[in-house]
């Protein structure tokens, strides 16, 4: 196993408050991924719903993934103006949300 050098994956949970429409959960997440226009060290981002047939998703019904080169990026995207408007945005919108950081490691076989 190789974990990758700086690479680090910023990853959210989140369950939206029951009186959020679907189109305002679509503003929100077209301003989520407006976020890697404004903050540099926010590499890219994906985002999907549950699809899962286990039924462990204990009420989160969306997920968030950004990439950083570093933990140092990360930092500076959590304390960057924009993302810190958005964010109070976001979580003023969610019930409950689920936040790791984590640095990606490569199985070879």
């Amino acid at each position: 196993m190789e974990e990758a050098e700086g690479v680090v994956k910023h990853v959210v949970l989140a369950k939206f408050k029951e009186e959020m429409t679907d189109d305002q959960i679509d503003q929100l997440i077209k301003g989520y991924a407006d976020l890697v226009n404004h903050v540099e060290p926010m590499k890219s981002f994906h985002w999907g719903k549950d699809v899962s047939a286990e039924n462990m998703h204990q009420g989160f019904t969306h997920v968030f993934e950004s990439t950083f080169e570093s933990t140092k990026g990360v930092a500076e995207y959590v304390a960057h103006p924009a993302h810190v408007d958005f964010a109070n945005k976001f979580l003023a919108s969610t019930e409950k949300v689920v936040v790791i950081d984590y640095k990606p490691t490569t199985v070879r076989s």
